[in-house]
């Protein structure tokens, strides 16, 4: 089949495949996309970091708060991937985040730990830090392994 284009980014056709990642721990598509990086995943917690670009920015010039809370969110998921089987259907099913200080250069880092799970519920925490080491931001999340994959309903 030819290769579908909108505005130079290639769609994925229905039928097709959506995306195949590198292995049980490995980012997806979109976490590529802001150049993600996995620097540690294991024994519940995960450490994550992604760069500041120019894309990554507001209209203020300082990193967008959706691409820290990508950041956070991922790294809530990659920590309780290193303690859930492989091919484990999960998803986010609610997040707080708090913006502690802006981002205005440098790459972020996020630490995450869960706890759980409590049935099929899992509890997360990030705190992500600029490169100075200073905290800019804090996420609390709850995920929830979906239906039918051993744990109690």
């Amino acid at each position: 089949m030819a290769e579908l284009l909108v505005d130079g980014n290639e769609v994925r056709r229905p039928e097709e495949e959506q995306f195949r990642m590198e292995g049980w721990i490995a980012c997806a598509p979109c976490e590529d996309l802001l150049g993600i990086r996995i620097e540690k995943a294991a024994e519940g917690k995960a450490v994550l970091s992604m760069p500041f670009t120019v894309k990554l920015a507001q209209g203020g010039g300082f990193m967008h708060g959706g691409a820290l809370t990508t950041l956070g969110d991922t790294a809530v998921a990659m920590a309780i991937k290193s303690v859930l089987p492989g091919d484990t259907l999960f998803a986010t099913t609610a997040l707080h985040m708090e913006f502690v200080a802006p981002v205005k250069e440098g790459p972020v880092r996020a630490e995450a730990a869960v706890t759980g799970p409590v049935h099929r519920v899992f509890q997360g925490a990030a705190t992500l830090f600029d490169a100075g080491g200073g905290v800019v931001a804090r996420l609390e999340t709850q995920f929830k392994v979906a239906r039918g994959q051993g744990f109690d309903d």
